[in-house]
């Protein structure tokens, strides 16, 4: 017969070791998501934008309109830095900056036709680079990896 604190140890370990599953799980995945980041985004070379300003710019060209301070959080910057950052983008012509309709006190900033051509043919060459990598996958493989993007793609719309 077993005791309450040996029942109480047993679930503590049976928790200790499925939160030490997950931790693996995350930490894989977590490591292979930067990896292939890195990888892909070596294609952003040829448009001659640094990293910081293509993210900056996709911010803007997928989430629309933004001030510099909705910019800056959505980039998790401080706004001297993101100024900095929109100075470049303004200066290369990939966005503009006008007032706001509501509040003349505050500026929006958009991406111009230029920055979103940019964004997209770079995007593009991302997608093209990585599926020439997935053509070397066995059609199980390829069907294996469709199933885990819906996982992932479901636990994203519920993330909080």
């Amino acid at each position: 017969m077993s005791s309450p604190v040996a029942d109480d140890f047993s679930i503590n370990n049976q928790k200790s070791s499925m939160s030490n599953d997950l931790l693996s799980l995350a930490d894989r995945l977590h490591s292979v998501a930067i990896h292939l980041l890195r990888r892909v985004r070596k294609q952003d070379v040829e448009t001659g934008e640094g990293p910081a300003r293509l993210s900056a710019l996709s911010v803007l060209v997928f989430g629309g309109p933004k001030t510099l301070g909705e910019l800056a959080a959505a980039e998790q910057v401080k706004p001297p830095t993101m100024s900095r950052i929109v100075s470049g983008l303004v200066r290369s012509r990939l966005v503009a900056i006008s007032s706001d309709l509501k509040d003349a006190r505050r500026m929006r900033i958009q991406p111009t036709a230029k920055g979103i051509r940019l964004l997209h043919k770079g995007r593009q060459r991302r997608i093209e680079y990585l599926a020439s990598h997935l053509d070397t996958l066995s059609p199980d493989e390829a069907a294996t990896l469709r199933v885990a993007i819906d996982i992932l793609k479901r636990l994203l719309e519920t993330w909080r």
